[in-house]
């Protein structure tokens, strides 16, 4: 079946192409203009140059390669990490009427050589592989004899040590130009540092390659960081204002993974747990699923979201604190690829902070330690900032910027700063009165006075601290507490139960010597309630639409975002097209797709229009 479609397919396709990039743009892909620095891109790959692309998710890094292969006389190889990514980009190709296909280890035999017969017929225009494939000798040969016009190498951060996703597989690509020295190389990342950048030019040995780096702003994004107070009820209240939305929920260990997933379920959410604690099958199924929006939320660890090609996912939660701005990037950058507005939701607390650390120093490569604890600090700065949340992302990656974003949780809510000097008092006293032998919850239980067994049994209802704080609710004293530790009047002993130490700094603070000032502590914020709508569109007929995509999705056995995504739906529901030609100046309505779906999409829009309902 694949063989009669990609034939079929091609020989349409070329039929009909124009021969320049901005033609096969908007007659294949259906847009009217390229973004910034892609023609570039794609004109550097036709005059046989070497190129890096650094663009954000959702920036537009596959067409980079798609045009150019459309116009090339050989196939394109696209090397990925991923089996699932290779068979959601060539569902969408397939749909769009490029030729498209890949071969991995879920195929026969029989499946794999018909595939490799008709990239020899050029009946191929773009075929996925794995970096493993792509090495093995039969498989160099058999491209060898056929040629290639174009590698394009995505995730090409995998490549480097000090890439946050470093796979040891993907060193070996280094033998592409000794075997290929005269095909042009495309390497694709959606975060990369400088080092990371050079450490992936010389690995792929580049030859003076042409360097687009995007803009990382993602403004359709909205970051908001809460201090991590009760977050299994902070998750919930978020997820009320993400009525059937799909998303991801990242965790940093398996069991609380399940355990969220099993709370969801239980809940009524459509959630499902992922993590590489499951069989193959197991997660395939779940990534399926959830493609198919069978699937709301799924929860998971780092291990599920690498090459996602969900466009309309409308939110990431990190339940817990990532170890670097990079992977909450990319993490986050999963969400809203369509370009309309989604939630990306962190909830942090202080106190994971020194057990990463420890974490990543037991590492016995000393120079990987190093760089990741500056990493992971960067982390920390991030979640801490009392500054546009944006700001402090785009000038860790060199895109510095001085002005507000507006869409994130300091600029919509700003911090507002108290004379904390008399809680600051009483907590460090507390601690004092304590012998500093005891961690936050049990400082907290004394000063609101708590009648718990372990505060009897060490006669702490006897300090003179015990109540004093009764007024003020838990989450205020957490969160004046890990200020405290912020600002170093409070160490955390991670070696002993996180027990609380007195610094010589919290001296003057106890004898009333200075004036202490904290940020007011943030609680029962609701910064995600609102959501700023990117256009204006006719939801009813939004609907409507989408019911059409999921039946034509059913009937062809494929995601609904492959027939079109939400952003072309919101723009149908905006334009409102009765014909055909109004239909292509939708933004994602090629040639092709309007040739298959328009009819359908133009008459419910035409009947909607006519009933007035």
């Amino acid at each position: 079946m694949l063989s009669k479609l990609c034939h079929i397919k091609n020989k349409n396709l070329l039929s009909e192409l124009t021969n320049s990039p901005i033609g096969v743009l908007k007659q294949v892909f259906g847009y009217s203009d390229f973004r910034d620095g892609q023609q570039a891109v794609v004109e550097a790959s036709l005059t046989g140059q070497d190129v890096m692309v650094l663009l954000p998710t959702g920036g537009g890094k596959s067409l980079c390669y798609q045009i150019p292969s459309l116009l090339l006389d050989k196939v394109t190889i696209v090397v990925t990490p991923l089996l699932s990514l290779m068979k959601d980009q060539v569902d969408q190709l397939l749909e769009s009427g490029v030729p498209a296909a890949f071969v991995n280890s879920q195929q026969t035999r029989e499946e794999q050589m018909q595939v490799l017969n008709q990239v020899q017929h050029n009946e191929i225009k773009i075929l996925y592989v794995s970096p493993e494939r792509l090495l093995q000798y039969q498989f160099l040969e058999h491209i060898k004899f056929c040629g290639v016009g174009l590698f394009a190498i995505d995730e090409a951060h995998c490549l480097s040590h000090w890439g946050h996703d470093f796979r040891q597989d993907y060193l070996r690509l280094s033998m592409i130009k000794q075997h290929f020295p005269n095909v042009p190389i495309m390497a694709l990342t959606a975060t990369a540092d400088r080092a990371t950048r050079y450490d992936i030019a010389a690995q792929l040995q580049l030859q003076d390659p042409l360097i687009h780096i995007g803009s990382f702003d993602r403004p359709n994004l909205r970051y908001t960081i809460e201090e991590k107070f009760k977050p299994l009820s902070q998750l919930m209240t978020f997820l009320k204002t993400q009525s059937d939305q799909s998303g991801i929920i990242y965790c940093l260990s398996r069991a609380r993974v399940d355990d969220i997933a099993e709370k969801l379920i239980a809940k009524g959410y459509r959630a499902a747990a992922y993590h590489a604690g499951y069989d193959t099958e197991t997660r395939n199924r779940v990534q399926e699923q959830f493609q198919r929006d069978h699937i709301q939320i799924v929860v998971a660890t780092v291990a599920f979201g690498m090459g996602i090609n969900k466009p309309n996912i409308r939110f990431v939660v990190h339940y817990d604190l990532p170890r670097t701005i990079e992977s909450y990037y990319q993490e986050t950058g999963r969400a809203g690829r369509d370009g309309l507005p989604a939630e990306c939701l962190l909830f942090f607390d202080s106190g994971d902070a020194p057990r990463i650390k420890k974490m990543i120093s037991d590492n016995p490569n000393e120079e990987r330690v190093k760089v990741e604890l500056q990493r992971f600090n960067a982390m920390v700065g991030l979640a801490d900032a009392q500054t546009c949340r944006r700001q402090v992302l785009l000038n860790y990656f060199n895109e510095f910027s001085n002005d507000a974003c507006g869409n994130c949780d300091i600029c919509l809510d700003p911090p507002k700063s108290f004379d904390a000097t008399l809680p600051a008092q009483q907590a460090l006293s507390c601690i004092y009165r304590c012998e500093q032998r005891v961690g936050i919850g049990h400082i907290i239980d004394v000063l609101r006075g708590s009648m718990n067994s372990r505060v009897r049994e060490l006669n702490h209802d006897q300090l003179s601290t015990f109540g004093i704080g009764k007024t003020q609710s838990h989450e205020f004293w957490v969160s004046i507490i890990r200020q405290l530790i912020h600002r170093g009047f409070v160490e955390q002993d991670i070696s002993r139960n996180s027990q609380l130490l007195l610094t010589d700094s919290a001296r003057p603070i106890l004898k009333g010597e200075v004036v202490l000032m904290l940020a007011e502590p943030r609680i029962g914020r609701k910064v995600y309630d609102e959501k700023p709508l990117l256009v204006n569109y006719d939801k009813r007929l939004y609907a409507r639409l989408k019911s059409l995509r999921r039946s034509i999705a059913d009937e062809h056995d494929v995601p609904p975002f492959v027939v079109f995504n939400d952003a072309t739906l919101v723009d149908m529901a905006n334009k409102l097209p009765t014909n055909q030609r109004q239909m292509l100046a939708v933004s994602g309505v090629g040639e092709t797709k309007l040739k298959r779906y328009g009819d359908a999409f133009i008459q419910v829009i035409q009947r909607h229009l006519e009933s007035g309902v």
